[in-house]
């Protein structure tokens, strides 16, 4: 007695194997069909169950455009039938796009991040006024948040003056300064939320009255 086994390693490559090997030997089948309204009738048949078999593209724009375009991807492009939507090219489907240019870190500092930069950029088109100095500044205890939330640890405002200084190409030049930035302390807060001052006024208030129970009541 012997046994015909088919082994995975022996089939040829299915092109999209999410549909599985049946739906790759049903466009196979339909393209040995010799007649085109043979053709015409499976292959709208085969977009039918590969609608079934991806429920979640129904959502999906143009999904039917999709399906029979998987349909030619499967057979090699080779399927000769009326598809009601305009037949893709191999050349236009396995066309590369074209390449993203990365975007350039504009801060020499990256945990000052972009923003910054952008920022800087912005106060160095402003006239000198209070409230060009008011910005930059602005701009300075900020850069002193992102390094504290980076570095975790206490920063002196020379140093971020120096980073301004730099970020700026010199025009920003907060060194000879009398002013100083905000303290680490307050930079790093966290806001108290509405509900937080509400809760600990009740929790305080409960523990008043369990204690003022406690007093009340005998001891053996």
């Amino acid at each position: 007695m012997t046994f015909d086994l088919e082994y995975n390693s022996e089939r040829p490559l299915m092109i999209i194997p999410e549909y599985g090997r049946h739906i790759q030997k049903l466009v196979d089948h339909c393209l040995a069909l010799e007649t085109i309204e043979e053709r015409d009738k499976m292959a709208k048949a085969i977009v039918d169950v590969m609608g079934n078999l991806q429920p979640h593209l129904r959502d999906v724009p143009d999904f039917k455009h999709k399906l029979w375009d998987q349909l030619y991807m499967m057979s090699d492009f080779k399927l000769d039938v009326e598809s009601p939507y305009p037949i893709p090219s191999k050349e236009e489907l396995q066309e590369k796009p074209e390449g993203l240019a990365y975007p350039k870190s504009a801060s020499r500092y990256r945990y000052y991040g972009n923003n910054i930069q952008a920022m800087i950029d912005i106060a160095l088109e402003w006239e000198d006024s209070e409230k060009k100095t008011a910005l930059v500044f602005t701009i300075a205890n900020h850069m002193k948040k992102c390094y504290l939330n980076w570095n975790k640890d206490t920063v002196d405002d020379s140093v971020i003056f120096k980073h301004l200084f730099n970020l700026s190409d010199g025009k920003l030049d907060l060194t000879n300064t009398e002013e100083s930035l905000s303290e680490s302390k307050n930079l790093l807060r966290k806001p108290r939320t509405q509900g937080q001052g509400q809760s600990s006024t009740k929790s305080t208030y409960k523990k008043l009255q369990h204690s003022n129970q406690n007093k009340n009541r005998k001891r053996y």
